[in-house]
């Protein structure tokens, strides 16, 4: 089967795409938005303020990658080339492990495709405890409809694979929720190999949605540009500086790229936006700016099944549990999701945590591996105050992020309820993902190793792929960065329109939470700015 490059005919056609990288001699453009980053929250804005009839340029720091390089499904490859930082990205005391896309489309291009609207619980937190207007679950509900539809989100209709299949039996032994996962794809060819790129431009990444659609109204796009910094005159942006990147999209060229703009749009991401603003030297009054920064926090399960599960192949995701997630309320102890994460080779070495012949055994029975996962559900009790993204001397993006007792005791939790649901689903032997775990061959024996485990940094083994906050939106400027439209609280010309903008985290993959929240905020700055609205 051909592997379709839409941007080849795109370009080919009059798209306005450049490679900053071929640049030559400094560059100086007017337009009416700018949009920094072109994940899910700048795909979302170009289109809508495309259709609205503004100019609009998409930068982005990460290169473009299509379809072309995605169909060896490699893992090297992917991380390399689609990643921040060649997938090495971590807090700052390498504690947590970060999983973060870096190219157009942003980490659309490599999410394993669950699409959940935010919780109903999340958006009345928000709007009881941090001041959020406009985003109740009976206002946010159009804006998610729009966004499935765009985007063609629905239940996975096939037969989940083994792996998912694990916690879907396991719930129902145990008489846990457990529901289908939608996800944004048409046409899957049903490989798995979501997190390498889709080679079958299956998944509705903003890569090969939204993104051509503003370039087919005129929008133009720059990848290989690393934007330095936004430049400031009393409470506007009057312009930002943008440094080329060479070939690989790793050193500068020395070739500057100078934008003006009537409006400016972060949609970086919550590391990269906050840090950007903080190299920007943005006024930060009430000392907002890259705090509460939150990453669901996971910690896993691993379990050896009689039988394959060939955790590499087919839809990574399909199958969640909520069960544990609100039992407490928003407020109680922190909730968790089950979710069940594919077992690439490579990624799967890491997790395993051993070495020599250990490892050597472990990967051998990799076919008759189940991974579970649970996503804590961090920023919404007093001693979960997430992270906090600050920038280095030479304006690197930090991520500190402290795990607090009431993460511990959520992991310790969660540890059991993985446990349970691997050896219910009929598991031989059960692992947690912690140094000084062991494999075990009941439930009993796994409680008790599970209550005697010491929960500390680099003991438990701590991941993460979905960042929120840092740009906290709040209509009380003593609270957030931003209003709740995203509108910056001191810059008059600048919004934000991305995850970082979320007070907590969700509590879901936030990938639908991004584009409902910014479909409706870009609609409403397109009216602001002048553009017609359909």
């Amino acid at each position: 089967m051909a592997f379709d490059n839409i941007y080849t005919k795109g370009i080919a056609g009059g798209w306005q795409v450049t490679d900053a990288s071929t640049l030559t001699k400094d560059r100086i453009i007017e337009t009416d938005v700018v949009i920094i980053g072109s994940g899910a929250g700048g795909g979302t804005s170009a289109e809508i303020l495309t259709q609205a009839g503004l100019k609009v340029l998409i930068l982005e720091e990460g290169p473009l990658k299509t379809s072309d390089s995605f169909k060896d499904m490699d893992e090297g490859r992917a991380y390399r080339e689609l990643y921040q930082e060649g997938a090495g990205r971590a807090t700052s005391d390498g504690a947590i492990a970060i999983l973060q896309g870096r190219a157009v489309g942003g980490t659309t291009v490599v999410n394993w495709t669950a699409s959940f609207r935010t919780p109903s619980e999340t958006l009345k937190h928000w709007a009881e405890v941090h001041g959020v207007k406009g985003h109740s679950p009976e206002e946010m509900a159009p804006w998610f409809e729009k966004m499935e539809k765009r985007l063609n989100i629905t239940p996975w209709a096939m037969e989940p694979n083994e792996n998912n299949t694990v916690l879907r039996e396991g719930a129902k032994k145990l008489g846990w929720e457990w529901h289908v996962i939608p996800r944004n794809v048409n046409g899957c060819w049903n490989s798995g190999y979501c997190g390498m790129g889709c080679p079958a431009n299956a998944k509705q990444s903003m890569l090969v949605s939204t993104i051509p659609a503003a370039l087919t109204g005129g929008a133009e796009l720059i990848h290989k540009l690393h934007v330095a910094r936004l430049l400031l005159n009393g409470g506007q942006v009057v312009g930002l500086e943008g440094m080329a990147l060479d070939a690989d999209a790793k050193k500068q060229t020395g070739i500057r790229v100078s934008v003006k703009a009537k409006h400016y749009i972060l949609a970086a991401g919550a590391i990269n936006s906050p840090a950007l603003l903080l190299r920007s030297k943005a006024p930060d009054p009430h000392e907002r700016l890259g705090k509460r920064t939150c990453i669901h926090p996971v910690v896993l399960s691993m379990a050896h099944m009689p039988s394959p599960t060939n955790p590499f192949y087919g839809t990574p995701q399909s199958i969640a549990s909520d069960y544990f997630q609100w039992k407490d309320g928003a407020k109680g102890p922190i909730g968790y999701k089950l979710e069940v994460p594919p077992m690439y080779a490579g990624i799967a070495s890491g997790i395993f945590g051993t070495f020599g012949n250990t490892l050597q055994k472990d990967m051998a029975l990799l076919p008759n591996t189940n991974a579970m996962l649970a996503l804590m559900r961090d920023g919404f009790v007093d001693d979960s105050q997430g992270g906090e993204v600050r920038i280095s001397d030479q304006g690197d993006a930090i991520l500190d992020y402290e795990v607090s007792d009431a993460i511990w005791n959520g992991a310790k939790r969660a540890y059991l309820s993985m446990a349970e649901a691997q050896f219910a689903a009929g598991a031989t032997e059960v692992k947690m993902a912690h140094l000084d775990s062991t494999w075990v061959k009941s439930w009993g024996e796994a409680k008790a190793q599970i209550e005697q485990l010491s929960y500390k940094k680099f003991r438990t083994a701590l991941f993460t792929a979905h960042l929120m906050g840092g740009c906290m939106m709040s209509e009380d400027a003593k609270k957030g960065v931003v209003n709740s439209q995203g509108r910056h609280h001191q810059l008059d010309n600048l919004s934000v329109m991305d995850g970082s903008v979320f007070p907590t985290s969700i509590g879901a993959n936030p990938q639908l939470s991004i584009y409902g929240l910014v479909a409706q905020n870009a609609t409403a700055l397109a009216t602001a700015l002048g553009g017609k609205t359909t």
